[in-house]
């Protein structure tokens, strides 16, 4: 009994989260770009999911994969709304234990989401380049829907333990977190038990999602390019290739930052905290800022719905 209600003194009621190091007192001004970025990434891929939904012309593969990747960059920043806004505009830097845990998972499971579908638009593409006239034939909407749900699924069971192994976890009375949202990466590094399940479980999920997603990827641009060299006509490959040039811009924006992130969280404890800030801050809010931009200015469908949604 002894025993059980110490470890129970270990659990911390709250977290207590950072802003930005060493510019405490700039919050308030802080708080204008962190704004900017949730209007830029809540107008920019909401204005896209209503164009795509009104647009019967729209309805399409390779749109309904770019309405799927909007809705997790939605959710995502959605999840870190409450607390960065909290902490830059009203000086809140306390979470509850159970709502952090909360928002680990739903911060993971929508960037999880994320990687799978970047992963599907990356074979939608090489069908559209391998057998343009069976394209739409093999990627019907029940197809896509069907494929949506198992990505989200795949999302929410794989994330589904990680709170529940942390709440197993002795803390020790150490609640600061050097962000201003809740990670698993940050998290981990807290308690003062044995945390190598935990270890092994992240990384099984880092390489069962990140890892395999990226890889073919990888594969699916190489099959690309060699469908796109098989073209006899200059004019050809270049349309070919146009097609994709959005979707190469998403992946970058998503997967640099991540693995910067990655890298400095497991080799970066030397490094200053200011960075680690900013990686974190570069991993969450530069792919939602930044894809709706690339595919409203290069995708002239997506941009001609705008056009028109807008006068």
């Amino acid at each position: 009994m002894k025993n059980s209600s110490s470890s129970l003194e270990f659990l911390p009621t709250t977290f207590i989260l950072a802003g930005i190091p060493g510019l405490e007192t700039e919050h308030i001004w802080l708080s204008i770009p962190f704004c900017l970025m949730y209007i830029i990434i809540f107008l920019g891929n909401g204005a896209i999911l209503h164009v795509i939904r009104i647009d019967a012309a729209l309805h399409q593969p390779m749109y309904l994969f770019l309405a799927l990747l909007a809705l997790a960059e939605v959710g995502v920043s959605a999840s870190t709304l409450p607390t960065v806004l909290g902490i830059f505009l009203l000086g809140t830097t306390k979470i509850s234990f159970d709502a952090c845990l909360l928002q680990m998972f739903t911060i993971h499971s929508f960037s999880i989401m994320e990687s799978g579908v970047l992963l599907a638009m990356s074979l939608d593409r090489f069908l559209a380049i391998y057998n343009p006239l069976r394209y739409t034939a093999i990627l019907t909407r029940p197809h896509i829907f069907g494929t949506g749900v198992i990505i989200g699924l795949r999302s929410a069971l794989l994330m589904a333990p990680l709170p529940i192994l942390l709440r197993r976890l002795p803390f020790c009375g150490h609640n600061v977190l050097s962000h201003s949202y809740c990670l698993h990466p940050n998290l981990i590094h807290l308690p003062c038990g044995d945390i190598s399940i935990n270890n092994i479980y992240g990384l099984f999920i880092v390489t069962s999602t990140f890892g395999f997603d990226s890889l073919l990827i990888v594969v699916s641009y190489g099959l690309i390019l060699h469908t796109v060299l098989s073209i006899t006509t200059g004019e050809g490959r270049r349309k070919a290739l146009n097609t994709c040039g959005s979707h190469v811009c998403a992946v970058l924006a998503y997967y640099v930052p991540m693995i910067g992130l990655s890298m400095v969280h497991r080799l970066g404890h030397h490094l200053s905290p200011l960075l680690h800030v900013m990686m974190a801050n570069a991993y969450l809010f530069f792919p939602p800022v930044i894809n709706p931009i690339v595919y409203s200015i290069k995708t002239k469908e997506i941009r001609r719905g705008i056009v028109r949604m807008l006068s």
